[in-house]
């Protein structure tokens, strides 16, 4: 039920670009992740956490496609879900009392990432100063 949602919203959250202040931090949507076990074009693999992840930004509704390795040490809602990626402009603010799934961590200089669980639904907060800092050439 929660992936059709999602997959129902997707259009509205691409059509323009979110951005939303909270008092902790600026979020501003970057992208919807889908896990799938079928290999995708493009895709490109992520040492630390062994997923093969795909360039939401070449996505025309911005979806990120992840294809774990079975010894992936990422389990849970994060592995299993789809979920809501937004930048922020302060990761430690943004996480701030929320209920961490996974990290803070660097899965490339210059980018930090954290899973959160917010409403039943995972949520990554990223930080980063330049395209050039995320994992996707």
């Amino acid at each position: 039920m929660k992936t059709l949602l999602l997959l129902l919203l997707l259009p509205l959250l691409c059509s323009c670009e979110t951005t939303m202040k909270t008092t902790t931090s600026k979020k501003t949507f970057h992208h919807i992740g889908l896990p799938t076990d079928v290999s995708q074009p493009g895709e490109i693999y992520v040492a630390d956490t062994k997923v093969w992840v795909t360039d939401p930004r070449k996505h025309p509704y911005k979806v990120e496609f992840l294809r774990f390795e079975k010894d992936s040490p990422v389990k849970g809602p994060v592995r299993d879900l789809p979920h809501v990626a937004y930048r922020v402009d302060d990761l430690k603010a943004a996480m701030r009392g929320e209920n961490i799934l996974l990290g803070p961590f660097n899965p490339t200089p210059g980018l930090s990432v954290v899973f959160v669980l917010k409403d039943g639904v995972p949520v990554e907060y990223m930080m980063y100063k330049e395209e050039s800092d995320l994992p996707w050439k």
